[in-house]
């Protein structure tokens, strides 16, 4: 007799509310795509959404610069916040490149992410690979428990097992928990909320739920505010199907004001304001 091994990830898309915020994020993203700017000038629209949500990973991982002098600065490699925001800019310019990759090795990608986020600023030995036990980790805004070294792996490689076998999950709930294990696990010495981020973006892109990248989830995660991403990462923590739900939800409706942003991006080419 032949069993179907279980789908975590589709388990928790049928938690209580979950469906709701899916639908809403759906309903939000086609309407954005539906808009008549996208038929000719949508490469504008993914560049602008591409700068405008890596300022908002950067806000989250403590960068708050505002964006017209991220779009005007060229040199990211002075103090604490220039080298965020230029990581976090990398890190939207490649992950657009990354896509088959993700599908084949969701880790090697994951280091690459690292590699790309570092740009010089660790030690060589210490880049684009997982933490070992006693490295210490630069993540304030998360303070959390730090999972030892050994507990990371199995993790990663548990996360990895569940993206190559595909799931019936939608792309908001896959997205989600990548975000939250990769907050979670925090498996690099830097630069993890920014590569969690961009992780989320990948999954979203990937998918097909946001295939040119004009819904930029950082954005609406930084308009949230830290506070709130940070209690709703509570929830997953915790593991409830409560939590699980709540953090579901709080990446929804980051999505929908990422859509509401480029929505407002659209409007202005229209009116040819930008």
């Amino acid at each position: 007799m032949s069993t179907t091994a279980p789908d975590p990830l589709a388990t928790l898309g049928a938690l209580p509310g979950v469906a709701d915020a899916v639908d809403s994020v759906r309903k939000a993203v086609d309407r954005v795509y539906g808009h008549r700017v996208m038929r000719r000038r949508s490469n504008e629209v993914t560049a602008e959404a591409a700068l405008r949500g890596a300022r908002g990973s950067a806000v989250l991982s403590g960068a708050d610069w505002n964006l017209e002098e991220v779009r005007r600065r060229t040199d990211f490699s002075g103090d604490d916040e220039s080298q965020v925001i230029g990581a976090a800019l990398r890190l939207t310019a490649e992950a657009g490149q990354l896509l088959s990759i993700w599908r084949q090795s969701p880790l090697r990608v994951l280091a690459r992410l690292h590699l790309v986020a570092a740009g010089g600023a660790a030690p060589d030995e210490a880049v684009g690979r997982p933490r070992l036990s006693g490295e210490p980790v630069d993540e304030p805004l998360i303070e959390a428990p730090l999972p030892g070294a050994n507990e990371v792996a199995g993790r990663l490689e548990g996360l990895s097992g569940l993206i190559l076998a595909g799931s019936a999950a939608p792309a908001l709930v896959t997205a989600a928990v990548v975000h939250g294990e990769l907050l979670a696990l925090r498996p690099f010495g830097s630069y993890n909320g920014l590569v969690a981020r961009t992780a989320e973006r990948i999954v979203l892109i990937g998918s097909g739920l946001d295939p040119k990248s004009i819904c930029p989830a950082e954005v609406g995660h930084a308009e949230q505010g830290r506070a709130a991403y940070v209690a709703a990462f509570e929830g997953y923590l915790s593991g409830t199907p409560d939590g699980m739900a709540a953090w579901i939800a709080h990446c929804g409706r980051a999505v929908e004001l990422g859509v509401r942003e480029s929505t407002a991006v659209c409007e202005a080419l229209q009116r040819g304001a930008a």
